[in-house]
């Protein structure tokens, strides 16, 4: 079974999140969406702007203070950045929202489906037969990152899965479940299923600190 992409435009979707219903034989094992706070700062840098307009303000009210001017003028002076920031920083928000809205990962027993898309929803089977590797990048509160590589020649256009996608990893795009919930629970419920499905079996994760990968599965003969 090849990656397979089924186009868009589910608004009447026959089962939440996949293009059309299992057969009786496939069973969603979890189903979910980033959330909204935990990609906002690990996929959009919301952390980084705010850091980057708050800079921006301490340059510009720096000559105003060191010159000896009144509160009031120092406000004033700012007068143009408070507005530019809310707004940039709104739309930093936004973004993660809409995003985490309309982004739906299905783990069943055969497969991971991506549903994906703001404008245009597109959705990704991604057969538990085909992916190689999977690892888990925590983040707090429990949510993480759970990274897939594919086997072989497949090839999904990294702009085409943006945000759920690995950072920098352009030229073999690897799909990524992104700030969900659980995800120590999520990968190793992949990691089962991915087992039983390939009859390979996979290596168990150590619990990573933030920012860390750990390998949840990787393709080895028993």
């Amino acid at each position: 079974m090849s990656i397979e992409n089924n186009g868009h435009g589910y608004e009447f979707e026959p089962q939440f999140g996949l293009p059309e219903r299992l057969p009786q034989t496939e069973r969603i094992l979890w189903q979910g969406s980033p959330d909204v706070g935990a990609l906002a700062q690990s996929a959009f840098h919301l952390r980084k702007f705010m850091l980057y307009f708050a800079l921006l303000m301490v340059a510009r009210v720096y000559p105003e203070v060191t010159s000896g001017a009144s509160a009031l003028e120092i406000l004033l002076s700012l007068k143009w950045l408070f507005p530019l920031a809310a707004i940039g920083l709104l739309t930093v928000w936004t973004l993660a929202w809409l995003t985490a809205r309309t982004t739906v990962y299905t783990l069943t027993n055969k497969r991971v489906v991506m549903r994906l898309g703001v404008v245009l929803t597109v959705s990704f089977n991604l057969p538990l037969s085909k992916i190689a590797a999977a690892d888990l990048r925590s983040l707090q509160s429990g949510h993480g990152d759970i990274t897939l590589a594919l086997k072989g020649e497949d090839r999904i256009a990294w702009v085409h899965l943006w945000p759920s996608v690995r950072p920098w990893r352009i030229t073999k795009p690897e799909p990524t479940l992104r700030a969900i919930p659980g995800a120590a629970a999520v990968a190793t419920a992949l990691s089962k299923a991915w087992a039983l499905e390939t009859g390979l079996s996979a290596r168990p994760a150590p619990a990573p600190r933030a920012s860390q990968a750990a390998a949840v599965l990787q393709a080895s003969a028993t």
